[in-house]
């Protein structure tokens, strides 16, 4: 269960990521039905820190609190500045231990200076995958993706990358509705598709249209039928092929997996929330049967509906 968060301040540390961390695991949310951690904010040396924009931070809380934590969460920083040792003691004795270890954008340095990203994927902001990828050449960077996850070590890409990857670990751990919570509050989507490729060729997307506000919204309210790209398209007033690639590069994914993963995440908020058979939540959320909602619970959450439910679900039914 994710409960203690241990957030890591660094010398040269990015006020935003570090903020990050602070609001997805600070904030306590129960009177709004959502979680609450016991969240630290620590450092190897308590006392003012100096972030990147040249202000301090003062820090009253040493490293001590982070050797029972079920998270310690790693916040971008000026790579190439000195780590203290007992910073790498601490994200190796976590990893070793079987806690979550998180990093967002170049906190990713941390993680593969003390070891625990060999042999695993790993991402960063795309500025520095290269870099990363040289440093550590033990590790896969994979440079499209907004976070990645590789046996409890999550690594952020840029900035609000680290929103996601923050979320995926409640999600993990407490469900899609602890998520949902906590991203409603925070006023962004709970799960974003796509990766930072997107933003590596087009800063600035070069196509914004109202129309893809309202094919989403329609797609979300018609989730049950089988909705073909044509069928979109024709919604939107395009041709097939140019609705599938200006979707592409609005939303960073295609229709269909865009589709996929929002009947999957209606599909973790009815096992959660509900009782209702398999096969109705199937049918429900446009997956036609069972057994095809059980290809994508495996492919995508590494878990069946049914283990789904057990875990996360309000009630317990027979499946």
């Amino acid at each position: 269960m994710l409960n203690k968060v241990v957030c890591v301040t660094l010398p040269g540390m990015a006020p935003f990521e570090f903020g990050v961390l602070c609001e997805v695991f600070g904030i306590d949310r129960s009177e709004q039905g959502g979680p609450s951690f016991d969240f630290h904010v620590t450092a190897a040396e308590p006392g003012p820190v100096r972030t990147k924009l040249g202000f301090d931070i003062i820090v009253t809380e040493d490293l001590a609190s982070a050797d029972d934590a079920d998270l310690i969460a790693i916040p971008a920083y000026l790579a190439g500045t000195d780590i203290h040792p007992e910073v790498l003691r601490v994200v190796r004795e976590a990893e070793a231990r079987g806690a979550w270890v998180l990093s967002v954008c170049s906190g990713a340095f941390v993680l593969g200076a003390a070891g625990i990203l060999d042999g695993r994927r790993s991402t960063t902001h795309w500025m520095y995958t290269d870099d990363l990828a040289q440093a550590y050449p033990r590790t896969t960077v994979d440079p499209d993706v907004l976070f990645v996850e590789d046996r409890r070590v999550v690594t952020g890409a840029g900035t609000a990358a680290g929103i996601d990857a923050a979320l995926h670990i409640v999600r993990k751990e407490l469900g899609a509705a602890a998520a949902n919570n906590i991203a409603k509050r925070m006023v962004v989507p709970p799960q974003r598709d796509g990766g930072q490729s997107q933003f590596i060729q087009s800063p600035v997307v070069e196509c914004q249209s109202d129309s893809f506000a309202a094919v989403t919204e329609w797609m979300l309210k018609n989730l049950e039928q089988e909705l073909t790209v044509d069928q979109l398209a024709r919604q939107s007033l395009m041709s097939s092929r140019t609705f599938a690639r200006r979707f592409r590069a609005e939303l960073g994914t295609t229709p269909t997996a865009w589709l996929n993963r929002q009947r999957l995440l209606r599909a973790q908020q009815l096992l959660e929330e509900t009782d209702r058979g398999l096969e109705e939540i199937a049918s429900d959320t446009g997956f036609g049967g069972a057994a095809v909602m059980r290809h994508h619970f495996i492919k995508v959450l590494q878990t069946t509906p049914t283990a789904y439910r057990r875990t996360f679900g309000s009630q317990r039914v027979a499946s």
